[in-house]
Parts: C-alpha cells; sequence; structure tokens
C-alpha cells in the first residue's frame, strides 16, 4: 500500500459485476469490476463481515525502526513520500537496499502486547482485525520456513523471545477477545531472488525486475515460494475470515501466479475464506477497497475503505491522527453508503503503539457502545443520507438517522427534518429518550438535550412508526 488519491467512482451493472472509473491511480487503489462470488461459505461469511463494520489494518516491520514508509524507499524511483532517511539518501540503491535488510538485525520489539492490543481493540468496538505477515520488502512476521528473512532468524534479536511470532500470538489474541481475525500478505516479495533477481538491482516499481516470459523457471519458483507461504499461514495459524492481498502488479498476464488454484488450495484449508485480491478484479476479489478515500455515494456491493489513522500506514514519529470525530463521521458516511472502515495503525519498533492511538480507540469506543447499533448488522437506506445525517436500517427493519456535527465541538441541531419517504411519528435518541415528529418530518431537540450533547460527536436516533 502507499499514499495515492482515490478517484471518484461511476456506478455500471452487467449481470454480477460492477465497473468503476478511475483517475491517473485509481486502478492502484480500487478494482475496475467486483465480481459476485459463487461459493456459497463465501457468501455467507461476506455478510458477516458486512454486520462488523469497523476493522483494524496493523502494519509493522524492519522499516518501524526508521519510522518511515512501509517497504517503499527500496525502489528506485523518488516520490515524496517514498524518501529514504537522509543519512542514506546519497546511497546507490543496491547499497541503500543493503542497509534497508540490515534492519532486521536491530529489529527487536520487545514491548510487543497483543492480548493489550486485542482488549483496546475490542473496546474501541472493533471487530475485525487484520494482522501483518509481511509487506512489500519480504520480511515475514512470523515463522514461516520458506526464508530466513523472517522475525525468527537467527540473526534477529527477537527470534529468542516466545512472542516472536508475531501472526501466532496476535491471531490467537484477538480471537480470545472474539474479534474476527485475517490476515495482510503482499504478493509481491522484493527480498525474493526470483521476484527482483538479484543481478538486476532493485525494481523502480511493485512489480518484478524482470520479464517473467523470458525466465519462466524463475517466475515459476517465485509461485511456488508464494504458494507454500500461503499454505503455511492457511494451515497453522488458527482460523482466519479474510485472507486480504497487497501486491496487484502481480497479476495475469505478466506476473500471474495462478490465483483461481491458490485460493481454491486456501479455501481447502479455510472453508468459505474470504479473499481479497485488491485492486485486481475478478473471482478472487471478494471485496472491494478504496485506499485512503470515501466513495462518494452509496455502492451496492460489498467494499472497504482502507484509511490511515495518522497520515502513515506504519509508525512515523510525532504522526498527526485524526480526531474521534472524524473517525466517528467517516465511519457513519461509510456504513451508510455500503461499506466498512478498516482504519490504519502501526507500532514502533518496540512493538508499542503511539498513546494517541489508545486515547483515539477510547472515544472510539465510547462513542460506539452508546449508538452501536445504528451501526452494527446495518444496510443503507434510501435516501442514504442527508447535509446533517445519514440513515442505516437493521435486519429487523428498525430504521436509524445518525445526526452527525460539522465539528467536535458541536451539540444537536435546533430541529431536523427527517424525510417523509421513512414514514417516523417519533425517534428515540439513544442514551436520551423518545421525542415526537411533527409535520412535515420535523424533529425539534430540547434545549437541555443540545447542550448536553456539545462534544458528543454524533447521535443516533431509532424511528418509531407511532
Amino acid at each position: 500500500m502507499h499514499p495515492s488519491p482515490f478517484a471518484a467512482m461511476l456506478l455500471a451493472t452487467l449481470l454480477h459485476t460492477v465497473v468503476l472509473a478511475h483517475g491517473q491511480f485509481g486502478a492502484l487503489q480500487a478494482s475496475k469490476e467486483w465480481t459476485k462470488p459463487d461459493d456459497p461459505k463465501v457468501l455467507a461469511n461476506l455478510q458477516k463481515w458486512q454486520d462488523r463494520k469497523l476493522g483494524i489494518l496493523i502494519h509493522w516491520g524492519t522499516y518501524s525502526e526508521w519510522g518511515i514508509v512501509e517497504s517503499w524507499s527500496l525502489v528506485t524511483t523518488r516520490h515524496t513520500w517514498n524518501n529514504r532517511p537522509p543519512q542514506y539518501a546519497a546511497l546507490d540503491d543496491r547499497s541503500y537496499e543493503k542497509v534497508y535488510e540490515g534492519l532486521a538485525t536491530k529489529f527487536n520489539p520487545v514491548k510487543f502486547d497483543p492480548d493489550k492490543w486485542a482488549k483496546a481493540f475490542k473496546d474501541a468496538g472493533v471487530k475485525y482485525v487484520f494482522s501483518m505477515t509481511k509487506h512489500h520488502d519480504g520480511f515475514a512476521m512470523w515463522d514461516t520456513k520458506e526464508t530466513d528473512y523472517r522475525i525468527t532468524s537467527p540473526t534477529v534479536p527477537f527470534h529468542s523471545d516466545p512472542r516472536a511470532d508475531t501472526v501466532k500470538l496476535t491471531s490467537e489474541a484477538f480471537r480470545r477477545q472474539g474479534l474476527s481475525s485475517g490476515l495482510y500478505f503482499s504478493k509481491a516479495d522484493w527480498h525474493s531472488p526470483y521476484y527482483w533477481l538479484p543481478e538486476l538491482g532493485p525494481g523502480s516499481g511493485q512489480g518484478p525486475n524482470y520479464d517473467t516470459k523470458q525466465h519462466p523457471a524463475e517466475w515459476q519458483k517465485f509461485k511456488e515460494f508464494t504458494w507454500r507461504q500461503i499454505d503455511e499461514l492457511m494451515s497453522h495459524y488458527g482460523k482466519q475470515d479474510v485472507l486480504w492481498l497487497d501486491g496487484g502488479a502481480v497479476r495475469p498476464p505478466d506476473a500471474d501466479i495462478d490465483m483461481n488454484g491458490m485460493v481454491a488450495m486456501a479455501r481447502k484449508r479455510q472453508p468459505g475464506l474470504i479473499v481479497v485480491d485488491r485492486t485486481v478484479g475478478g473471482i478472487n476479489e471478494n471485496y472491494v477497497t478504496p485506499e485512503g478515500e470515501i466513495p462518494a455515494h452509496y455502492l451496492p456491493y460489498p467494499w472497504e475503505t482502507c484509511m490511515t489513522m495518522g497520515t502513515s500506514w506504519p509508525w512515523k514519529p510525532n504522526d498527526h491522527f485524526k480526531s474521534v470525530g472524524t473517525l466517528v463521521r467517516n465511519l457513519c458516511h461509510i456504513v451508510a453508503r455500503g461499506g466498512n472502515y478498516l482504519i490504519g495503525i502501526g507500532p514502533d519498533s518496540n512493538g508499542e503503539f503511539d498513546p494517541i492511538v489508545y486515547d483515539r480507540l477510547t472515544g472510539l469506543g465510547a462513542w460506539m457502545r452508546r449508538n452501536g447499533e445504528a451501526i452494527y448488522a446495518t444496510r443503507p437506506i434510501a435516501p442514504y443520507e442527508q447535509e446533517d445525517c445519514v440513515f442505516t436500517q437493521r435486519k429487523n427493519g428498525a430504521v436509524y438517522a445518525v445526526v452527525l456535527p460539522k465539528d467536535d465541538q458541536s451539540g444537536l441541531p435546533e430541529t431536523l427534518t427527517l424525510p417523509p419517504a421513512l414514514g417516523a411519528k417519533s425517534v428515540r435518541v439513544l442514551g436520551y429518550g423518545k421525542l415526537p415528529v411533527l409535520d412535515g418530518g420535523l424533529v425539534r431537540f430540547p434545549e437541555e438535550l443540545r447542550m448536553k450533547s456539545r462534544g458528543g460527536l454524533g447521535w443516533a436516533l431509532k424511528l418509531g412508526k407511532q
């Protein structure tokens, strides 16, 4: 993953396929189509996943030692977002690669506490979490047998710690707290000698640094390597609900690893597994993942906005984080438009999250405990939203309006006008009480409630028919 804008999407439906329009970088951030899965177990699990609404994606690895962007400083092309640390900026690409890979010999996250993480996520109202297995740099955060470039390698200081297999520890901790566990896995692997051929040096982008058609034997070895790593993760790390595959450059026709076969293998180990072959489209991208942006309107298929809590996917020193109010407003708009919200955070090289991350999680949890019934297990309902609120509906038919302020300090407005089509005769403000709906769908909020509501970040109203 890397920062770039997600273009506005246009909807068109052809049978089960939805086609999206993209701007300059759109193809990197969301696929061009969504195809309905044909596996009943996958469809059932997608419904459960859509009920969860709120997830966490963890980015960490050796790059956390420097507090820089994940992996991307290795490529030969420079951008404002993938600059190398100043002390290494003058190095040639091969020399920099050696220094970067040497970070593994320093990586020692001694304060890693997966149970603390899991409890904080649960208390925040999070329902699912994706553990980092490896990013594009190829450093494995689990005890893989396929490479020495892993956290359990004897050259890594943390290797002898009983917590060294971080994927095992996080997955187990999340499940103990009742959270759904999933795995982030990059198909691209810049450390593999069969992906970036060593004699050619670092590549300029996400894809392999050679023509796979000219070197079929090397590419076949990379395919087999990837399959074996996926098989390890699907076989030895307990129940996983989602396999979230990054590295969209690995796709046909030039970088084909036979995703259909690999997914079939994974589902033999994990029946009903949701697979997200993000940005690629087709039968193996079970939901769409706009990155860093929220689609402008309701979309009638499974999707998930993945967005950082701060300004970076992994930990960055002195980062600036979104306020609790911004997180709440994002969540409500996303849910009203049919999506899930995946918030990206990362611990530092010691394995600790920034205290501000815990503060934001605490605030989010307080809001969800009061208003969660208007969010979890809901689906959008027309007209979806208006300037001052969004609308959701539970499976039992209960309809909610979530009133959203323009900033974190505001309270409820004097009045709210509900769409006549919703047929509301009364509203129950969650945590307060019942109010009548006047002619024209008008709701007047008592001054006492308005004063109490200041700083409340959003208020869920359950609509009544009488």
